[in-house]
């Protein structure tokens, strides 16, 4: 298996992870979002198959999308006068495994692989936290990636903003 940035030469019409919308993205928008420089997608693969894929884009966690307990908790990590109304991450935009690979631990796998990734290059751009609107259906995925809510609130009827706190990787 190996991971590296989407580019026009892939073949993306056998990918399906079962859900319409994670799959249009991948096969419509995700080139173009690239070339817009509003996300970066990735593709792991195996054999010129793509078992997943995920997007990064850049992102915040702020105090206005917060809890005001959640929002305590968080600030408390940093130094007076150091204390901000938000902090820089970086979002998964997207994150879609293959159905046919469901079950082979990919998804866990992958969520390793980015923070491993994001942890071992922080060279371009600081960001203490990786976010995402999680789907509700996915929420426990996230969770067992140590991933928390940060609002007791969906942010609309189908997602919950999470977030994972970089510093925890040491």
């Amino acid at each position: 298996m190996r991971l590296v940035k989407l580019t026009p030469e892939h073949d993306l019409s056998q990918f399906d992870c079962g859900d319409n919308d994670l799959n249009e993205f991948l096969c419509d928008n995700a080139l173009n979002f690239s070339e817009q420089r509003i996300a970066n997608t990735f593709v792991l693969e195996e054999n010129d198959e793509i078992l997943a894929y995920f997007c990064l884009l850049n992102d915040k966690v702020s105090q206005e999308e917060s809890s005001n307990n959640k929002w305590k908790k968080l600030k408390k990590e940093f130094p007076e006068g150091k204390q901000f109304s938000s902090y820089p991450a970086i979002k998964i935009g997207r994150f879609a495994v293959s159905s046919s690979c469901r079950g082979r631990n990919i998804g866990t796998d992958l969520m390793d692989m980015i923070k491993k990734m994001l942890n071992l290059n922080p060279n371009y751009s600081a960001f203490r936290y990786l976010t995402v609107d999680a789907y509700l259906s996915a929420i426990g995925f996230y969770e067992k990636n140590d991933f928390k809510l940060l609002s007791p609130q969906t942010i609309n009827k189908e997602t919950r903003l999470m977030f994972f706190d970089m510093m925890e990787l040491g």
